[in-house]
């Protein structure tokens, strides 16, 4: 019973949204008096027990969640979606007999390099980050073109100040629309990490420097390197939008792509943001 719930208008995005990053979801529109719908819900929740836990299955009574069937476009029940990763990954209307089912849900279950990285997820978010670090590299062995855990894996290395390792990994992400934004912010990231490696004025040299000169918008945009580099965000963002209320074209523009590269490094921290 834990592998099927129902899910309604509200909780719809935490359980099958976000649930769908960690876990393939299958959401079945149905309605009680709709006849095929009670040929196909009893084979869902069987498989779904069989599989066991290897996919969610999320039941929406459209009936009762109107709004909720109106704003996938559902027509006719049943009607299945599944959703991997955040978004939709596959839909089929009316009942399918169960060896069909068993297709449509092993299609798109997840690889073996796709379950090692999420594994290196919830070794993380323990704080086992040396063992997260093997379950990535694991699934990048498995599957080199899972470019989703060589980024994972990425961001864990700026985090271990493993710089060089980190920017080979980064070289070999393929460009893809839906991953360029955060590329690009590790690629900051790696930059931010090394201003503070790098000798250079210390913090209270270039909070004096501005302390004289508040103009001085070179000595800004090196103490926003050093906070970002220490993930120290908030004052990262400070020192950036200063430069830009100051003088937003200054160096082609660099505060605010800066800020930008941030928005998508803090992503996590919402109020910040």
């Amino acid at each position: 019973a834990d592998h099927a719930i129902d899910v309604n208008n509200i909780n719809f995005v935490a359980e099958v949204i976000d649930k769908s990053k960690n876990t393939l979801v299958i959401v079945d529109f149905w309605a009680p008096w709709c006849g095929p719908c009670k040929f196909l819900k009893p084979i869902l929740e069987k498989l779904a027990a069989e599989y066991g836990g290897r996919f969610k299955l999320a039941r929406v009574n459209s009936d009762e969640n109107m709004e909720l069937a109106a704003q996938f476009g559902v027509r006719s029940i049943p009607d299945v979606r599944a959703f991997k990763d955040g978004r939709p990954a596959g839909q089929f209307t009316g009942a399918l007999p169960e060896s069909k089912l068993r297709e449509f849900i092993d299609r798109l279950l997840p690889t073996p390099a796709e379950l090692e990285r999420a594994r290196a997820f919830e070794l993380r978010a323990k704080g086992d980050t040396a063992g997260a670090s093997a379950a990535l590299s694991s699934a990048i062995g498995l599957d080199p073109k899972l470019h989703l855990a060589r980024i994972d894996l990425v961001e864990l290395l700026i985090e271990l100040k493993q710089l060089e390792a980190a920017e080979r990994q980064l070289a070999e992400v393929q460009p893809n629309i839906d991953c360029d934004a955060r590329v690009e912010a590790l690629r900051a990231a790696i930059a931010f990490a090394r201003s503070t490696e790098s000798g250079g004025a210390s913090d209270a040299e270039l909070k004096a420097r501005i302390a004289s000169n508040p103009g001085d918008l070179d000595a800004r945009m090196q103490l926003a390197n050093r906070c970002a580099g220490r993930r120290e965000w908030r004052a990262a963002m400070d020192e950036l939008l200063e430069i830009v209320k100051r003088d937003r074209n200054w160096n082609d523009q660099a505060a605010r792509k800066q800020m930008l590269a941030i928005f998508n490094l803090a992503a996590g921290q919402a109020e910040l943001v």
